[in-house]
């Protein structure tokens, strides 16, 4: 019985041990200017991605203008001028 209780004791002991030298790493590499460093590079290049996808989201949309203002002119239709019959845009 005694032996059961030390042997647990002793498992619970090592545990604690491994535990508290994994904690003070993790806190180690929180504190350091390299994790920073990356969050910031990361950061950057999330906003890049969202810039291009923007910038090519409005590149479509204005090529898609393009081609129904040319087919409306093709069979006969006047081409409304930007934001006309837009909801809530009266003056």
């Amino acid at each position: 019985m005694l032996g059961g209780f030390v042997g647990k004791a002793a498992g619970l002991v090592a545990s604690g041990l491994v535990g508290a030298a994994a904690y003070d790493s993790v806190k180690r590499v929180v504190r350091s200017d390299a994790l920073h460093g990356a969050a910031v590079t990361v950061t950057s290049w999330g906003l890049r991605g969202a810039r291009a996808a923007e910038t090519g989201a409005e590149r479509a949309r204005l090529a898609t203008a393009d081609i129904v203002s040319e087919a409306r002119e093709r069979i006969g239709e006047q081409t409304p001028p930007p934001g006309a019959g837009a909801p809530g845009h009266e003056h």
